[in-house]
């Protein structure tokens, strides 16, 4: 009998090349399932990781970041462009640059977004101790700065031998590859032991597929589904990120059709209906438009499809105010499809779409509900077409504006992508998702300074497709370093930044919760130590321009729109710079269709705090327990 052959690597070489052989299958269609690593090199890495990532030439193609927070937005960009069947890797060093990863793997965990980090770690045989960049612990000897990553981790190991990296590798991979079980995947590597040989096993490196299947619903299941729509008289759908990572846009389209029942989105289910689809009512929620809003407040039934009820989509407990509404969940993940005491269908959502569409053929909403949600549905397209309007072209933009003339200029093509400020917000309400995909909004975590590196991830995973990065001023602040990576690789980009000298969105929270605008603004400060003064002399463009990117400023409307334009067609990337004016986001509309539960003080001496405890008691007496 032939001995078992085995090959001599190092842990960092094996851990490599058993990356280059993982894939994904669904549908028949397979896919790379590490397509590339992100790496910043430093000691804990780069004798390791790093090595064998220069030895594996093509094998797993390498990609430089400048930011190692930054490096896993672009990795979460990417997969979740990719429909979570393709993921990226990031290595660091030990220490500063393993703790910078703890952000971005939070917002991968809580979008559920699949990336691999590979962060160095102290040795294992303590011989050099502490080594450079080491926590000391006293009274536990076995932790280190890693540690932090377990919280924020899906899955989480620390390969403290050549040997353990076979089931760490296993594991991992099937985690990365489940769509309930996926977000930031933690494999802590020690920088001794990614440089120890080891004699490992062929079969290691052979080529294997994770299948990701689409579970059916249970038959009982689907009954108690069927039963409930049917005897609904007013039944609202809630279409969440799960539509589009189970690509079941066609299948939600389907049910509509059929069905006649209006379709509301979350911030990640937008674009699950072309924004033109007549049931199609829009964003719901704190963020949402009052068509969606309306109908919430008088559902009998809330069908939720792949959504997991933020406080942002059911307005803290307050929107579904019908007394006897009731819930029916559509989710994957059976934590999600039992919230809100609801009738739980676990399944796939393409899947149970379709078995729900056909266990209800025949079955079509009154053709009284159909009217009015489709009058109130034309009315709030009025109200967009008023915000987006500017007849005087000369003057100064309103954020909204600057909506506006994007939405004129682009086709189902383009991806726009946000995360954070005032801007998810108006594109909640307002925006005109065109194709699935489209609307690429980071709103699980609403990370600032996410969509300059996401926008190069969605680029790298959608290399023909106009990618536009929508970036506030405070924002870009935050991170604006990966502008140099997407001008070395040549990935081209639009970042449009909105310059409006503060936080806005915290602005106006903070007025609205007693907080008077405190330590939002960026201004000098004025005589009586506020933040009250002149605006900053800053020059954001210059900033941009100096770290490589084309910029074209733009003073007035008439100016954006030829902005704008000239960008999509550019063979570079690209910084639109332009200065916005305070405007309402809806003409003849509250900012917020529903509320938001923020904590105001209980007592306070300033008369802006105490106001806003009055409004916010008001609010509180409304919230429900839905059981």
């Amino acid at each position: 009998m032939n001995a078992p052959t085995t090959r001599r690597l190092t842990v960092a070489q094996a851990l490599v090349a058993f990356l280059a052989h993982q894939y994904t299958e669904r549908d028949g269609r397979r896919h790379r399932l590490i397509n590339a690593c992100w790496g910043i090199f430093g000691h804990g890495n780069v004798a390791g990781i790093g090595q064998a990532l220069l030895e594996s030439g093509d094998a797993l193609p390498y990609l430089q970041g400048r930011n190692e927070q930054a490096m896993v937005h672009a990795a979460v960009g990417y997969a979740r462009q990719c429909d979570r069947l393709s993921a990226q890797a990031v290595t660091t060093s030990i220490g500063p640059g393993a703790t910078n990863l703890v952000t971005g793997a939070a917002l991968a965990t809580v979008n559920r977004l699949p990336v691999l980090l590979l962060p160095g770690d102290i040795f294992a045989t303590r011989t050099a101790d502490p080594v450079l960049q080491q926590l000391e612990v006293p009274s536990a000897g076995d932790v280190s700065v890693n540690d932090a990553l377990r919280p924020v981790s899906r899955y989480f190991d620390r390969v403290t031998r050549p040997e353990a990296l076979i089931p760490a590798a296993l594991q991992a991979m099937r985690v990365l590859a489940d769509p309930v079980e996926t977000g930031a995947v933690t494999l802590a590597l020690p920088q001794d032991v990614q440089a120890e040989a080891y004699d490992w096993p062929e079969e290691f490196f052979a080529d294997r597929v994770w299948r990701i299947t689409r579970p059916a619903p249970d038959a009982r299941a689907l009954a108690d589904a069927v039963r409930a729509v049917r005897s609904a008289r007013r039944p609202l759908l809630i279409a969440g990120g799960g539509v589009h990572h189970s690509e079941a846009e066609d299948a939600l389209r389907a049910f509509a059709d059929t069905t006649g029942i209006p379709v509301a989105s979350t911030q990640a289910g937008k674009g699950s209906l072309r924004y033109d689809h007549p049931a199609d009512v829009g964003g719901i929620g704190h963020t949402g438009t009052a068509t969606a809003d309306a109908l919430a407040r008088e559902a009998d039934l809330v069908i939720g499809v792949g959504t997991r009820y933020t406080d942002f989509t059911t307005a803290s407990a307050t929107l579904f105010a019908a007394p006897q509404v009731r819930f029916l969940n559509l989710n994957i993940a059976s934590f999600d499809s039992h919230k809100l005491g609801a009738t739980s269908l676990v399944a796939d959502a393409r899947a149970g779409l379709e078995a729900l569409t056909r266990a209800l053929s025949g079955h079509r909403v009154a053709a009284e509900y159909e009217a009015a949600y489709g009058a109130a549905k034309a009315e709030w397209e009025r109200r967009v077409d008023a915000a987006y309007g500017a007849p005087d072209a000369s003057v100064r933009p309103s954020q909204t504006q600057v909506l506006g003339a994007l939405d004129a200029l682009v086709d189902d093509s383009d991806i726009v992508i946000n995360a954070a400020g005032s801007l998810p917000g108006d594109l909640h309400k307002l925006w005109r998702a065109r194709s699935r995909r489209q609307y690429h909004l980071e709103y699980g975590y609403s990370c600032m300074g996410y969509e300059i590196p996401a926008a190069i991830g969605v680029r790298l995973a959608a290399p023909d497709r106009p990618v536009w990065a929508l970036v506030g001023d405070g924002t870009y602040l935050m991170n604006p370093t990966e502008i140099v990576t997407a001008v070395q690789e040549g990935i081209n980009f639009t970042m449009v930044l909105v310059q409006n000298h503060g936080y806005a969105s915290i602005g106006g929270l903070s007025e609205q919760t007693g907080g008077e605008r405190f330590g939002t603004a960026y201004r000098f400060r004025a005589k009586d130590g506020t933040y009250t003064g002149a605006p900053l002399p800053v020059d954001l463009a210059a900033n941009a321009a100096s770290l490589g990117m084309h910029v074209i400023r733009a003073a007035t409307v008439a100016e954006l729109r030829a902005a704008l334009a000239e960008a999509r067609g550019a063979n570079r990337p690209t910084c639109v710079y332009v200065e916005t004016e305070t405007a309402d986001t809806v003409p003849g509309a509250p900012e917020a269709q529903a509320w938001w539960d923020v904590p105001v003080a209980e007592t306070a001496t300033r008369p802006a705090a105490v106001a806003a405890r009055a409004e916010y008691d008001r609010h509180t007496a409304a919230r429900r327990r839905h059981l």
